[in-house]
């Protein structure tokens, strides 16, 4: 463990748990000015091209996630 992060390990659950939750938005906001890598660039045009091809084989958001979840039991 990095000596340095000690005294979060003391906070309380509930203190970490935001601590968590501040540092995930943190991110969040921090990510959209990253760039993307050529792959990550590459794989989004082929899917974006392979959807224009036939859109027909594209779900909707809430088919996606009623398949997650079956998987997963829910």
């Amino acid at each position: 463990m990095n000596q340095q992060y000690v005294e979060l390990f003391r906070l309380t659950l509930p203190e970490r748990l935001q601590l968590v939750e501040d540092l995930w938005d943190s991110i969040a906001v921090e990510a959209e000015s990253l760039p993307l890598t050529d792959w990550q660039r590459a794989e989004l045009d082929r899917r974006q091209a392979e959807y224009r091809q036939n859109p027909s084989l594209a779900s909707t958001w809430d088919e996606a996630k009623q398949r997650i979840l079956a998987r997963h039991g829910h």
